[in-house]
């Protein structure tokens, strides 16, 4: 194995645990609360810190790989990202726990854009676009895979285990960066790299702000001055921002000639919604099977392997094929294919295994379509800062979109599940009610039923009364709460639809392929 593929590994394996721990805590995160005696709401700023603090510290810390050497940053990014991995495997403390993670994303905001800006230089420009789609598929498989490992490694070990696989993996990086430092050259100390510290603020500002309003947003209520407060001040540090980076910075840190490219300003609109799109099933699919299918933790991840296989099938097809065809149609056909696996989510796919498995085989599929050819779209032919720029910004986008995902779909989903709460409960008290039973135990009935339905119990019983007509009203019950509760999940994604399908057209946000428009020309030349 030569050493120019050794470092490669490195920078696939650095952006594969960086995803990874993006997801990796859904399916552990009931397992962790009760270990740990604490509420899920609590313990979900466990896993919205690392998205969080990833968005927000990305762009400034790889400013900072030009002033201390983008090989030494990385290093000590690895090193953070691994004592962070370490500290919140050993938490005992919801506290300690949100902090270690706080740690980890530090780390994760420093190795995941130098992976792809380390990975591209350490080729030349006719291998570019082979490492490119390497490093964009390992991106979309760690973060569809992640529930997967998080499931298997609770079911198996511990759930403290998901932190410390990461261990060996960092160790492994830690060894090659090692040798690989002794061979760069020493850095022209007569260089100067100036910093745009109030964009790098403005940044932070922004998206700190944004990221946390969507995140707590169904708690604190969407129209409280706090969250109403976060939104304005993101909004006025983006609008700050362009201002600064336009007129003020000397050396911007965004550089907005990324945007004056139209396949940038596509790739950023896509790598968004999708990312959106995958991470709303891969979020909410196990919930659904573990709480109303009840399967284990376990069997209910492993249902997103189709997703995972699929995505690692056909990302490095859409790669080779993207010379061909060009991004338009490799966008279009993935965003149709997402649309096709919405459309089986909203149907029936959910209450059918096989329809569930090819549902998320399209979204799999869509995905890799779309995921190994926008990476090689976002680096473009960009060199230098503006190559460490693009993939920064990128790496936001990626992390805005995951963001947005949890945010939207999960709120949504508690909505919707409280109403089916509440007419699962009027329906059945209708229905008790009817029987004409004596109010003492008409109301002992319903509280039993009530409390049945609120906690989503396989069964409902009333066993204190062997009546037969209460027993077929509490089957109807039970399958009308059962197709209530389907309901809450299903318009999740009868109402993305309309997004979905209007994704479908960000194809034509990219040129028309030059190998096509040649052929073309040929043939009609020809005829």
């Amino acid at each position: 194995m030569t050493a120019k593929l050794i470092k490669q590994l490195v920078f696939m394996s650095g952006i594969f645990i960086c995803m990874l721990d993006t997801t990796v805590m859904n399916v552990a995160l009931p397992t962790i609360a009760t270990s740990l005696h604490v509420e899920l709401n609590t313990l979900s700023w466990a896993l919205n810190i690392y998205t969080i603090l990833f968005a927000a510290l990305t762009i400034p810390l790889t400013k900072l790989g030009e002033v201390v050497g983008e090989e030494r940053l990385y290093g000590l990014g690895i090193v953070t990202f691994g004592i962070g991995s370490l500290l919140s495997g050993c938490a005992s403390t919801t506290g300690f726990l949100i902090a270690s993670r706080a740690v980890q994303s530090i780390g994760a905001a420093v190795v995941f854009p130098l992976s792809m800006t380390l990975g591209i230089k350490s080729v030349g420009n006719g291998d570019r676009t082979k490492i490119i789609a390497a490093l964009g598929v390992t991106q979309g498989l760690a973060a569809a895979i992640g529930p997967v490992i998080g499931g298997v490694i609770t079911n198996y070990w511990s759930w403290r285990w998901i932190f410390w696989i990461n261990l060996p993996i960092v160790a492994m990086m830690l060894v090659v960066c090692a040798w690989n430092l002794r061979q760069q050259q020493p850095r022209d100390r007569h260089s100067v790299v100036q910093i745009d510290w109030l964009g790098a603020l403005l940044i932070m500002i922004g998206i700190l702000s944004f990221t946390t309003a969507l995140v707590n947003g169904r708690d604190w209520g969407w129209w409280s001055a706090t969250t109403l407060t976060l939104l304005v001040s993101s909004l006025v540090a983006g609008l700050l921002l362009i201002g600064v980076e336009k007129w003020v910075a000397a050396d911007p840190i965004i550089p907005l000639a990324l945007f004056q490219k139209q396949q940038f300003r596509g790739a950023a609109v896509v790598l968004i919604l999708s990312n959106l799109l995958l991470v709303a099933v891969t979020v909410i699919l196990p919930t659904y099977y573990v709480s109303l299918e009840h399967y284990s933790s376990l069997k209910a991840s492993l249902l997103l392997l189709p997703i995972t296989l699929m995505i690692f099938i056909s990302a490095p097809v859409a790669g080779l094929l993207l010379k061909r065809i060009g991004a338009r149609w490799l966008v279009t056909i993935g965003f149709f294919l997402i649309f096709v696996s919405y459309l089986g989510f909203a149907t029936h796919a959910l209450q059918q295994l096989s329809g569930a498995i090819l549902a998320g085989m399209f979204l799999g599929t869509g995905f890799g379509l779309i995921t190994g050819p926008i990476t090689i779209i976002a680096a473009a032919d960009f060199q230098g800062k503006l190559l460490n720029a693009s993939q920064s910004v990128a790496g936001v986008l990626r992390q805005v979109g995951v963001v947005l995902a949890v945010a939207i779909f999960v709120t949504a989903l508690h909505t919707n599940l409280l109403q089916a709460q509440q007419k699962s409960i009027m329906d059945a008290n209708r229905r008790i009610e009817r029987l004409q039973f004596p109010i003492s135990v008409t109301h002992v009935i319903e509280r039993q039923i009530q409390q049945a339905i609120r906690h989503q119990q396989p069964s409902l019983t009333a066993r204190s009364v062997p009546d037969p007509r209460l027993q077929h009203q509490i089957g109807l019950i039970k399958k009308e709460t059962k197709a209530n509760f389907v309901s809450a999940f299903q318009r999740l994604y009868q109402r993305t639809l309309p997004v979905s399908g209007l994704a479908i057209l960000t194809g034509f946000l990219f040129k028309r392929s030059q190998v096509r428009k040649k052929f073309f020309f040929s043939r009609q030349r020809r005829l």
